[in-house]
């Protein structure tokens, strides 16, 4: 385990440049948005109406690259491993630091990320089978709409955990308890039910590890807006890679007592 703002510091030098998953010491991470603040007002509304899959963590000022309530001395320019590029709705490149496409109108959005709860799934014997192969966690794309807000729309996005029944329902009462990493999952079993094909072959990430006797499980994901920004097609987003996340300071065990508490507010 390392240290979350050394593996920031590990991250801003092009030292580290993968996912995220199984790092940082059990603390919150997040998944990332980036948009001009003409389609900020509008974004935050999709966020507010998708709190499963777009549970906000911070809402930064425009042009402020820093998120002092996740952390000291972030900067979310550099702090990510690997970022997307998107220009009217098109990914266009994949870029480890996004310092040269900084403006003074940028609003970034940090939304929650099911990465912070692997840890307590960890300390209560279940496996976390894409970490320990160390692959990236496969996620796929539904039949499930989200609300849209304005032209922010589409389908929801899960990311997908293969663990023995007999852990799933522990699974649930252990990641209802942080609902700042998507809660408890949206769906068990048959992935058909929800819209996927071949769990073999995720829309993002690796192809999933699952044993005999595994039970598929599914947990709403910070990549559903990512789908939601191909659908709205503004000129300029910047986001994460899917499962390179910001590591940030707050324990996510802690994290809605520490975030959303007396006197603090997103």
């Amino acid at each position: 385990m390392t240290d979350p703002e050394v593996l920031r510091r590990l991250i801003r030098c092009g030292t580290h440049d993968a996912p995220t998953a199984g790092l940082g010491g059990g603390a919150l991470q997040g998944n990332l948005v980036i948009l001009p603040s003409a389609e900020a007002s509008e974004f935050l509304r999709y966020c507010q109406q998708n709190p499963r899959p777009c549970p906000l963590l911070a809402v930064g000022a425009p042009g402020d690259p820093s998120l002092p309530t996740l952390g000291r001395d972030i900067d979310i320019r550099r702090d990510v491993p690997r970022y997307r590029v998107w220009r009217d709705g098109v990914l266009v490149a994949e870029p480890t630091d996004i310092a040269d496409l900084w403006r003074d109108d940028l609003v970034s959005f940090l939304i929650g990320c099911s990465f912070s709860f692997e840890d307590e799934l960890i300390q209560a014997g279940i496996p976390v089978r894409h970490s320990s192969a160390g692959r990236n966690v496969p996620m796929y794309r539904t039949s499930i709409m989200t609300r849209a807000a304005g032209r922010f729309g589409g389908p929801l996005v899960v990311s997908m955990r293969a663990m023995p029944a007999a852990d799933a329902i522990e699974a649930v009462q252990i990641c209802a308890g942080f609902p700042l990493a998507h809660g408890a999952p949206v769906h068990l079993g048959d992935p058909s039910l929800i819209g996927i094909a071949d769990l073999d072959r995720p829309d993002y990430g690796d192809p999933p590890v699952i044993e005999p006797g595994d039970l598929p499980v599914f947990w709403a994901c910070g990549v559903t807006p990512q789908a939601a920004i191909e659908a709205a097609r503004p000129a300029l987003a910047l986001t994460h890679a899917p499962g390179h996340m910001l590591v940030t300071d707050i324990p996510a065990a802690r994290a809605e007592r520490i975030l959303t508490g007396p006197g603090q507010a997103l």
